[in-house]
């Protein structure tokens, strides 16, 4: 039997979850490097994926298959293709950044203090997640998918109820009740969508005999199994709406701005750059392989709402006093062009969507956690407290601008290049409807600049005059998303390579080819 390197995978965080809350209470420090070393494994684990993965060999590789319960069909079916490849590597490359950005979170709130943060629970409900998100890559049997996808809800939840953001402009009690309600709000929207997706599960058993991904889809190509047009239309709503909600897609997305905004930083770059990516990437294993005639159904309803969300995420977004709000509603822009390049149903368009997925979660990260420790210093998310702070700082503002420009999509920085292939592959098909999504571009370069102008720029005010630069720690967290920015926008082949085969497969499922161009014959 060959080594389980996918369960290896998620196995490692979630023993590394268990061991770093079972530390000494005396001992967080210990818990912190705990964290550290385990994200570091899980780490070079995905990194034997990534180099054992064949771009040119079979549509899933490294598969485990085991009998799980029996009596309902359930297995315990893993399996990679190249866009999960990708998105694990995302994440195992993120949290480590993550752990060391909130190194100090989770630490006593102040000398003498009776309320205690945990620190052992804080590093272990981040690992949990880790191994929850990644099982839910690799998940290719339905229900066991489900499993973790719902399961995953309830670290999240006590990361944003339990450890939220200091810098609140109201006082600790304010902090405390906007915390809690904005992990309720998460936790039942997610909720909402996993109880839909339950009731669509069951269906799907229902009508195919088993949770399979990979035996139901090729049943559906071979014409032995027939679902009526109702059924798979229903069918894939529940599927949709689900994964709609963890995206997330307008009207679902208002847990979002709630959830990043009361989280600490490091757990808001967890929610934006790791969790919600399962959304997307289910749209794409999921809705397409099994329900294809109902995908392209529903497709120009979808893009609507995908176009609704970049507009709307944005004009947000530019009028955000809260700086982790404003990232938040860019995340939301973000995001619909993700979901509009998934169905244009053109390559162009699922390469640079699921390229996006992976640029997005790079930049946002050294975006968000550059802001944290802008906010750490100053102790407000208020952008109106900040001016002249390159002046001080200069490292800090340097990065930060970097990020900043990255989440503009500047060419030269990896999030164009995705920008750029979801814009096209979407021309192709829906020339409307990727005229209209351009605006988006534009109105991210108005609130990024606005940003920066506003917090960096100008007199520098008495607050932030003595304002430390970027520390060793904060540097060896930044600087390496910094360099993936640089070097992702000039060389993007790596990823590319990686996930343009299975985008070909995923356009076989729902038998979709791009549309040729239209060339004048010459005179």
């Amino acid at each position: 039997m060959s080594f389980p390197l996918l369960t290896a995978t998620a196995v490692l965080p979630a023993l590394g979850a268990v061991a770093t809350a079972a530390v000494p209470a005396a001992r967080r420090t210990a818990a912190k490097w705990l964290a550290l070393l385990v994200s570091l494994g899980t780490l070079a684990l995905a990194i034997v994926v990534l180099v054992r993965f064949e771009p040119g060999g079979d549509r899933y590789q490294l598969t485990e298959s085991h009998s799980w319960i029996k009596e309902f069909g359930v297995r315990y079916e893993l399996g990679v293709d190249g866009i999960a490849v990708a998105l694990i590597a995302l994440t195992a490359l993120l949290i480590p950044f993550i752990v060391l950005a909130g190194w100090h979170d989770a630490d006593p709130l102040e000398t003498g203090s009776k309320r205690w943060r945990p620190t052992q629970g804080f590093f272990a409900l981040i690992l949990a997640v880790e191994a929850m998100v990644i099982i839910s890559f690799e998940a290719t049997d339905v229900f066991l998918f489900y499993i973790f996808f719902e399961a995953m809800l309830i670290p999240m939840y006590f990361l944003i109820g339990g450890f939220g953001d200091r810098a609140h402009e109201h006082g600790e009690r304010a902090a405390s009740t906007q915390r809690s309600y904005a992990a309720v709000k998460f936790l039942l929207y997610n909720l909402v969508g996993g109880l839909i997706m339950l009731a669509a599960v069951i269906g799907l058993y229902v009508v195919a005999g088993n949770f399979s991904l990979q035996e139901i889809a090729q049943a559906r190509a071979d014409g032995s199994l027939h679902m009526a047009t109702s059924t798979e239309r229903w069918l894939f709503l529940g599927f949709f709406f689900a994964f709609a909600v963890k995206a997330p897609l307008w009207p679902l997305h208002t847990w979002l701005p709630n959830a990043m905004g009361e989280a600490t930083t490091p757990v808001a770059v967890l929610i934006t750059a790791v969790v919600d990516k399962v959304g997307t990437f289910a749209m794409l294993r999921f809705c397409l392989q099994l329900f294809p005639e109902a995908s392209k159904w529903a497709t120009p309803v979808i893009l609507v709402l995908a176009l609704i969300s970049i507009i709307y995420g944005a004009l947000l977004a530019v009028g955000q006093r809260d700086i982790k709000r404003l990232v938040a509603y860019a995340s939301i822009s973000h995001f619909g062009f993700i979901i509009m390049g998934i169905f244009a149903m053109t390559s162009q368009g699922q390469s640079g969507a699921t390229l996006y997925m992976v640029n997005h979660g790079i930049s946002t990260a050294a975006l968000m956690l550059v802001a944290g420790f802008l906010i750490s210093r100053r102790g407000s998310r208020l952008i109106a407290d900040y001016g002249g702070v390159q002046k001080v700082a200069p490292l800090l503002a340097g990065t930060f601008l970097i990020g900043g420009l990255a989440t503009l999509s500047l060419p030269g920085l990896a999030p164009f290049v995705s920008e750029f292939l979801v814009l096209v592959g979407t021309f192709e098909r829906y020339p409307v409807i990727g005229i209209v999504a351009t605006f988006g571009i534009v109105l991210a370069a108005l609130y990024t600049l606005v940003l920066y102008q506003r917090t960096m720029t100008g007199p520098v005010k008495p607050e932030v005059r003595a304002m430390p630069d970027l520390r060793p720690r904060e540097l060896a967290v930044v600087a390496p998303l910094v360099v993936l920015l640089i070097f992702l926008g000039v060389y993007p082949k790596p990823v590319t390579d990686i996930v343009n085969p299975a985008v070909r497969s995923t356009l076989s499922d729902v038998h979709k080819k791009d549309p040729k161009p239209e060339v004048e014959a010459a005179k």
